[in-house]
């Protein structure tokens, strides 16, 4: 008979970063924390991920910037956020309350934006690691993102890194032909650890009106609709990088956080799902939580990197 009654080991270490869970928010979808404090323990989770956060405010593309498709949600958001020195002074100080990681998501139009939001960040103390959005265009280039080519990623990777003195961790995008390369080029240049997928572009149309649901015409497709592409992605670059991978894209309950762990993630995101539901969370590690008892798996680790080959 299994035994279903004993408390599994859940805490996993992310290159330099240890949790105490595998369970993370997604940027951009739990606001800074506060705001989603009545519904979760913060404690509880294995990280916060702050929203998207710039060296100067950003109000943000103009509504619609939101639009419900089968099976997912397309945001045009447009990186909306209230700048870092704006962050470090209204809302650090209440995150710095709780013993849960907090890891700050940064983005930047040139390289030198990027390093001085990492420096400002690195300074003020109660950060424990960088999620770097490297989906962001690069001015300098004619706008094209940060993580579309090897070299350009890699260069955002030794510029932040040179900037801080907290764990790196580079969220790749999926809008490539080969997210393995970049993964690489990001892992050779320092990155202590990468995340993915984030969203996939995508559009839709308003057939009364003859026009695009958001203002914006394009935005990130996320949710349900992705998590087979996200899955993919994941397992091609754990096995092709030494450094741990974060995954996210999809995840709505433990059962998707589990098929993430179990391609090799060593943490995984939640992201939509807490639009669904604010408790989502919560009740993916509870899942996983089961899981574990269910299969007498002691330890988290004897779960991670498990997938057998058909």
């Amino acid at each position: 008979m299994r035994e279903t009654s004993f408390t599994p080991i859940m805490s996993v270490d992310v290159g330099p970063l240890q949790l105490r869970n595998p369970v993370m928010t997604a940027s951009g979808t739990f606001g800074y924390g506060e705001e989603y404090a009545s519904f979760v323990d913060l404690n509880r989770l294995g990280a916060v991920i702050v929203k998207g956060l710039s060296l100067e405010p950003r109000p943000g593309n103009p509504p619609p910037r939101l639009a419900e498709t089968p099976s997912g949600m397309l945001n045009a958001i447009g990186l909306q956020n209230i700048g870092v020195k704006a962050f470090v002074q209204e809302k650090l100080p209440f995150l710095r309350e709780y013993t849960t990681e907090v890891i700050a998501n940064i983005f930047g139009e040139t390289l030198e934006e990027y390093e001085k939001v990492a420096e400002i960040l690195s300074a003020a103390g109660g950060v424990s690691a960088l999620e770097v959005n490297i989906s962001c265009p690069n001015v300098k280039k004619g706008g094209i993102a940060f993580g579309s080519s090897p070299e350009m990623a890699a260069e955002v990777t030794r510029r932040v890194k040179g900037a801080t003195d907290v764990p790196v961790i580079m969220k790749l995008s999926p809008n490539v032909t080969d997210i393995s390369l970049i993964a690489e080029s990001v892992e050779s240049a320092g990155a202590d650890a990468v995340s993915l997928i984030n969203t996939l572009t995508g559009m839709a149309v308003d057939l009364v009106h003859r026009k695009a649901l958001l203002h914006n015409i394009t935005g990130g497709l996320s949710g349900p609709a992705i998590k087979p592409v996200a899955l993919r992605m994941v397992w091609q670059v754990v096995n092709r990088v030494r450094i741990p991978v974060i995954g996210l894209g999809g995840i709505m309950n433990a059962r998707d956080a589990l098929e993430f762990l179990i391609v090799g993630a060593r943490a995984v995101q939640i992201g939509t799902a807490n639009f669904v539901d604010p408790c989502a969370t919560m009740k993916v590690l509870e899942g996983i939580e089961a899981y574990l008892r269910e299969n007498s798996l002691s330890d988290i680790s004897e779960l991670i990197g498990t997938l057998g080959k058909p």
